[in-house]
């Protein structure tokens, strides 16, 4: 198996060299919803380092350009060895797609498991929901 990247590993250097993608929206005057379920996101905890795990949840209805989804998995990866909050990652996630994409409406869900007896749902949105 070829390997490459600074570890050796083609994944790696995938994750590392990725940039968010858009597509042209198919049917941008048609209001309707896309929903990404990401149940293996990881981080870590900036105070501890240990690392945390979330199902995150994307809900969006686009305007003009979706996600392509290759690079929103090399994304979502980029966050498993980033020291960050709970409530940080929720928000930069939702930041960079709108960023990316201008939707009209999206929907950030970061349901993490419980640690520390705790469990912690972080909710962001962005726009106005057209009901479909």
């Amino acid at each position: 198996m070829e390997q490459s990247g600074p570890s050796g590993r083609y994944g790696t250097a995938a994750i590392q060299a990725n940039q968010l993608e858009k597509w042209p929206n198919p049917n941008p005057g048609r209001p309707y919803l896309v929903s990404f379920d990401i149940p293996e996101f990881t981080c870590l905890c900036p105070r501890s380092g240990f690392p945390d795990f979330a199902l995150i949840k994307i809900r969006y209805q686009p305007r003009d350009f979706v996600v392509e989804l290759k690079s929103l998995k090399l994304y979502v990866n980029g966050y498993r060895d980033r020291l960050i909050s709970h409530e940080a990652a929720a928000n930069q996630i939702l930041d960079d797609l709108v960023s990316l994409l201008d939707p009209r409406w999206m929907r950030v869900i970061a349901d993490f498991t419980v640690r520390g007896n705790i469990k912690t749902v972080v909710r962001v949105e962005h726009g106005s929901r057209e009901h479909v």
